[in-house]
Protein backbone atom coordinates (compact mmCIF):
# COMPACT_ATOMS: atom_id res chain seq x y z
CA UNK A 1 0.00 0.00 0.00
CA UNK A 2 2.90 2.50 0.87
CA UNK A 3 4.54 1.45 -2.36
CA UNK A 4 1.16 2.13 -4.31
CA UNK A 5 0.50 5.46 -2.64
CA UNK A 6 4.07 6.37 -3.26
CA UNK A 7 3.87 5.61 -6.65
CA UNK A 8 0.65 7.71 -7.28
CA UNK A 9 2.48 11.01 -5.26
CA UNK A 10 5.45 10.51 -7.73
CA UNK A 11 3.11 11.00 -10.58
CA UNK A 12 1.42 13.82 -9.26
CA UNK A 13 4.46 15.46 -8.77
CA UNK A 14 5.97 14.64 -11.97
CA UNK A 15 2.12 16.52 -13.76
CA UNK A 16 2.65 19.14 -11.74
CA UNK A 17 6.19 19.78 -12.62
CA UNK A 18 5.22 20.01 -16.05
CA UNK A 19 2.11 22.04 -15.36
CA UNK A 20 4.68 24.81 -13.71
CA UNK A 21 7.09 24.86 -16.52
CA UNK A 22 3.89 25.37 -18.52
CA UNK A 23 4.01 29.71 -19.57
CA UNK A 24 0.34 29.57 -20.39
CA UNK A 25 -0.66 28.27 -16.49
CA UNK A 26 0.27 31.84 -15.59
CA UNK A 27 -1.57 32.96 -19.20
CA UNK A 28 -4.56 35.68 -18.05
CA UNK A 29 -5.86 33.40 -21.61
CA UNK A 30 -5.78 29.67 -19.12
CA UNK A 31 -8.63 29.99 -17.36
CA UNK A 32 -10.91 30.58 -20.05
CA UNK A 33 -9.46 27.91 -22.71
CA UNK A 34 -8.79 25.71 -19.91
CA UNK A 35 -12.78 25.72 -19.05
CA UNK A 36 -13.81 25.71 -22.49
CA UNK A 37 -11.50 22.69 -23.43
CA UNK A 38 -12.74 20.57 -20.41
CA UNK A 39 -16.34 21.42 -21.00
CA UNK A 40 -16.10 20.31 -24.89
CA UNK A 41 -13.82 17.29 -24.13
CA UNK A 42 -16.52 16.38 -21.59
CA UNK A 43 -19.28 16.81 -23.76
CA UNK A 44 -17.91 15.20 -26.89
CA UNK A 45 -18.32 11.54 -26.43
CA UNK A 46 -21.89 12.50 -25.42
CA UNK A 47 -22.77 14.49 -28.71
CA UNK A 48 -21.11 11.51 -30.67
CA UNK A 49 -23.56 9.33 -28.70
CA UNK A 50 -26.31 11.97 -29.86
CA UNK A 51 -25.05 11.22 -33.73
CA UNK A 52 -25.58 7.46 -33.35
CA UNK A 53 -28.55 7.37 -31.69
CA UNK A 54 -30.86 6.53 -34.71
CA UNK A 55 -27.98 4.22 -36.15
CA UNK A 56 -27.33 2.10 -33.26
CA UNK A 57 -30.32 -0.18 -31.41
CA UNK A 58 -27.33 -0.33 -28.15
CA UNK A 59 -27.48 3.17 -27.94
CA UNK A 60 -31.26 3.59 -27.37
CA UNK A 61 -31.39 1.46 -25.05
CA UNK A 62 -29.19 3.56 -22.46
CA UNK A 63 -30.80 6.87 -23.37
CA UNK A 64 -33.33 7.98 -20.71
CA UNK A 65 -35.68 9.59 -22.88
CA UNK A 66 -35.77 6.98 -25.71
CA UNK A 67 -37.99 8.82 -28.46
CA UNK A 68 -35.94 12.60 -27.68
CA UNK A 69 -34.02 13.80 -30.34
CA UNK A 70 -31.18 15.85 -30.32
CA UNK A 71 -30.78 17.91 -33.94
CA UNK A 72 -27.81 20.18 -35.03
CA UNK A 73 -29.91 23.33 -34.74
CA UNK A 74 -30.19 22.21 -31.15
CA UNK A 75 -26.76 21.72 -30.39
CA UNK A 76 -25.25 24.99 -32.17
CA UNK A 77 -27.81 27.02 -30.07
CA UNK A 78 -26.22 25.49 -27.00
CA UNK A 79 -22.73 26.16 -28.54
CA UNK A 80 -23.14 29.58 -29.94
CA UNK A 81 -24.41 30.39 -26.37
CA UNK A 82 -21.25 28.73 -24.27
CA UNK A 83 -18.99 30.96 -26.59
CA UNK A 84 -21.01 33.63 -26.39
CA UNK A 85 -20.57 33.59 -22.52
CA UNK A 86 -17.11 32.66 -22.39
CA UNK A 87 -15.88 35.44 -24.65
CA UNK A 88 -17.86 38.05 -23.18
CA UNK A 89 -18.31 37.13 -19.28
CA UNK A 90 -15.62 34.33 -18.19
CA UNK A 91 -12.57 35.88 -20.37
CA UNK A 92 -12.92 39.34 -18.29
CA UNK A 93 -13.22 38.07 -15.21
CA UNK A 94 -10.13 35.79 -15.72
CA UNK A 95 -8.19 38.57 -16.35
CA UNK A 96 -9.55 40.47 -13.37
CA UNK A 97 -8.73 37.35 -11.47
CA UNK A 98 -5.76 37.17 -12.85
CA UNK A 99 -4.41 40.66 -12.34
CA UNK A 100 -5.42 40.60 -8.75
CA UNK A 101 -4.63 37.24 -7.37
CA UNK A 102 -1.23 35.80 -9.51
CA UNK A 103 -0.74 32.37 -10.27
CA UNK A 104 0.80 30.68 -7.06
CA UNK A 105 2.72 27.68 -7.66
CA UNK A 106 4.14 26.10 -5.12
CA UNK A 107 7.58 24.12 -5.27
CA UNK A 108 5.53 20.33 -4.59
CA UNK A 109 2.24 18.71 -5.56
CA UNK A 110 -0.24 18.01 -2.97
CA UNK A 111 -0.39 14.32 -1.51
CA UNK A 112 -2.92 11.67 -3.54
CA UNK A 113 -5.25 11.68 0.04
CA UNK A 114 -5.35 15.43 0.35
CA UNK A 115 -6.28 15.70 -3.51
CA UNK A 116 -9.27 13.08 -2.95
CA UNK A 117 -9.91 14.60 0.10
CA UNK A 118 -10.41 18.07 -0.85
CA UNK A 119 -11.48 17.68 -4.22
CA UNK A 120 -14.69 15.72 -2.37
CA UNK A 121 -14.54 18.30 0.02
CA UNK A 122 -14.87 20.82 -2.30
CA UNK A 123 -17.79 18.89 -4.57
CA UNK A 124 -20.02 18.34 -1.14
CA UNK A 125 -19.33 22.51 -0.37
CA UNK A 126 -20.80 23.40 -4.32
CA UNK A 127 -23.58 20.51 -3.66
CA UNK A 128 -24.93 22.14 -0.90
CA UNK A 129 -24.56 25.93 -2.26
CA UNK A 130 -26.01 24.77 -5.44
CA UNK A 131 -28.90 23.22 -4.20
CA UNK A 132 -29.82 26.16 -1.95
CA UNK A 133 -29.32 28.34 -4.69
CA UNK A 134 -31.72 26.61 -7.02
CA UNK A 135 -34.23 25.74 -4.58
CA UNK A 136 -34.24 29.39 -4.15
CA UNK A 137 -34.54 30.30 -8.02
CA UNK A 138 -37.29 27.87 -8.33
CA UNK A 139 -39.30 28.74 -5.02
CA UNK A 140 -39.09 32.89 -6.03
CA UNK A 141 -40.70 33.14 -9.24
CA UNK A 142 -39.35 36.52 -10.55
CA UNK A 143 -35.58 34.98 -9.66
CA UNK A 144 -36.73 31.42 -11.89
CA UNK A 145 -37.97 34.01 -15.21
CA UNK A 146 -35.34 36.42 -14.97
CA UNK A 147 -32.59 34.22 -14.14
CA UNK A 148 -33.09 30.56 -14.23
CA UNK A 149 -35.82 29.96 -17.12
CA UNK A 150 -33.15 29.68 -19.86
CA UNK A 151 -31.80 26.15 -18.27
CA UNK A 152 -34.86 25.16 -18.47
CA UNK A 153 -35.35 25.38 -21.96
CA UNK A 154 -35.66 21.53 -22.87
CA UNK A 155 -37.05 19.35 -20.91
CA UNK A 156 -34.72 16.47 -21.56
CA UNK A 157 -31.31 17.15 -21.14
CA UNK A 158 -28.52 16.32 -22.96
CA UNK A 159 -24.87 17.58 -22.46
CA UNK A 160 -24.89 20.71 -24.01
CA UNK A 161 -27.08 22.23 -22.40
CA UNK A 162 -24.87 21.67 -18.84
CA UNK A 163 -24.11 25.86 -19.69
CA UNK A 164 -26.64 27.11 -21.35
CA UNK A 165 -27.57 29.23 -19.04
CA UNK A 166 -28.06 32.93 -18.75
CA UNK A 167 -25.49 35.60 -17.94
CA UNK A 168 -26.70 35.64 -13.94
CA UNK A 169 -26.82 31.83 -13.55
CA UNK A 170 -22.93 31.20 -15.37
CA UNK A 171 -21.28 34.11 -12.99
CA UNK A 172 -22.85 32.44 -9.42
CA UNK A 173 -21.70 28.93 -10.31
CA UNK A 174 -18.58 30.28 -11.68
CA UNK A 175 -18.11 32.15 -7.88
CA UNK A 176 -18.85 28.78 -6.35
CA UNK A 177 -16.11 26.77 -8.35
CA UNK A 178 -13.72 29.40 -7.95
CA UNK A 179 -14.73 30.20 -4.33
CA UNK A 180 -14.63 26.88 -2.71
CA UNK A 181 -11.10 25.57 -3.53
CA UNK A 182 -10.17 28.85 -1.89
CA UNK A 183 -11.75 28.53 1.51
CA UNK A 184 -10.11 25.08 2.19
CA UNK A 185 -6.88 26.19 0.83
CA UNK A 186 -6.77 23.88 -1.84
CA UNK A 187 -3.17 23.41 -3.72
CA UNK A 188 -3.48 25.04 -7.15
CA UNK A 189 -3.40 20.86 -8.69
CA UNK A 190 -6.07 19.87 -6.71
CA UNK A 191 -8.68 23.16 -7.37
CA UNK A 192 -7.30 21.77 -11.33
CA UNK A 193 -8.59 18.28 -10.61
CA UNK A 194 -11.51 19.69 -8.87
CA UNK A 195 -13.02 21.92 -11.68
CA UNK A 196 -12.36 18.83 -14.15
CA UNK A 197 -14.22 16.33 -11.85
CA UNK A 198 -16.99 19.12 -11.51
CA UNK A 199 -17.35 19.35 -15.04
CA UNK A 200 -17.65 16.24 -16.17
CA UNK A 201 -19.69 14.91 -13.21
CA UNK A 202 -22.18 18.07 -14.50
CA UNK A 203 -22.04 17.07 -17.60
CA UNK A 204 -22.50 13.77 -17.39
CA UNK A 205 -26.12 14.42 -15.21
CA UNK A 206 -27.10 16.59 -18.38
CA UNK A 207 -26.06 13.93 -20.69
CA UNK A 208 -29.37 12.17 -21.00
CA UNK A 209 -27.83 8.22 -21.05
CA UNK A 210 -28.08 6.20 -18.23
CA UNK A 211 -24.81 3.43 -18.06
CA UNK A 212 -23.85 0.25 -16.24
CA UNK A 213 -20.75 2.26 -14.96
CA UNK A 214 -22.62 5.84 -14.26
CA UNK A 215 -21.03 7.65 -11.05
CA UNK A 216 -24.19 7.17 -9.72
CA UNK A 217 -23.11 3.27 -9.52
CA UNK A 218 -20.58 3.68 -7.64
CA UNK A 219 -21.54 4.64 -4.45
CA UNK A 220 -24.09 2.62 -2.40
CA UNK A 221 -27.77 3.33 -0.86
CA UNK A 222 -28.24 5.75 -3.46
CA UNK A 223 -26.09 8.87 -2.05
CA UNK A 224 -25.41 10.05 -5.40
CA UNK A 225 -27.98 10.86 -7.99
CA UNK A 226 -26.70 11.05 -11.78
CA UNK A 227 -28.29 11.93 -15.07
CA UNK A 228 -31.44 10.18 -13.96
CA UNK A 229 -31.77 12.14 -11.49
CA UNK A 230 -31.32 15.15 -12.96
CA UNK A 231 -33.21 14.60 -15.94
CA UNK A 232 -36.26 13.99 -14.20
CA UNK A 233 -35.89 17.46 -12.18
CA UNK A 234 -35.72 18.65 -16.17
CA UNK A 235 -39.10 16.74 -17.14
CA UNK A 236 -40.87 17.15 -13.53
CA UNK A 237 -39.63 20.62 -12.41
CA UNK A 238 -40.42 20.91 -8.69
CA UNK A 239 -37.99 17.86 -7.42
CA UNK A 240 -34.36 16.69 -7.69
CA UNK A 241 -32.72 20.27 -6.82
CA UNK A 242 -29.24 18.68 -6.04
CA UNK A 243 -26.59 18.72 -8.64
CA UNK A 244 -25.00 15.56 -7.73
CA UNK A 245 -25.68 13.90 -4.14
CA UNK A 246 -28.83 12.97 -2.91
CA UNK A 247 -28.54 14.36 0.92
CA UNK A 248 -30.05 17.83 0.67
CA UNK A 249 -33.23 16.40 -1.13
CA UNK A 250 -33.88 13.66 1.01
CA UNK A 251 -34.01 16.41 3.88
CA UNK A 252 -36.57 18.86 2.30
CA UNK A 253 -38.36 16.22 0.92
CA UNK A 254 -37.89 17.10 -2.71
CA UNK A 255 -36.01 13.84 -3.85
CA UNK A 256 -37.84 11.93 -6.70
CA UNK A 257 -36.11 8.32 -8.00
CA UNK A 258 -38.98 7.11 -10.30
CA UNK A 259 -38.58 5.08 -13.37
CA UNK A 260 -37.54 7.96 -16.00
CA UNK A 261 -38.64 6.32 -19.90
CA UNK A 262 -40.80 8.65 -21.28
CA UNK A 263 -43.90 8.50 -23.64
CA UNK A 264 -43.02 11.63 -25.55
CA UNK A 265 -42.12 11.40 -28.89
CA UNK A 266 -39.62 14.66 -28.68
CA UNK A 267 -37.55 16.89 -26.77
CA UNK A 268 -40.27 19.87 -25.69
CA UNK A 269 -39.32 23.31 -24.61
CA UNK A 270 -41.44 24.65 -20.98
CA UNK A 271 -43.04 27.88 -21.63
Amino acid sequence: MAHSESTEELRLQTLWDWLRQQSLLRSPFFPVLFSLTVYLSCCLPYICLDLLYYRLTLVRRFKIQPQSKVTWAMAWKCLRKILHNHVCFIFPLSVVHWYFRPVFSPLLAPKMLTVVRDVLACLLLFDMQYFFWHLLHHKVSWLYHFFHKEHHFYTASFSLTTEHTGVWEMLSLSIFTTLNPALLDCHPLTEMLFYITNMYLSVEAHSGYEFPWSPHRLLPFGLYGGAQHHDLHHLKFKVNYAPYFTHWDRLFGTLRGEDTQRKSGKISKRS
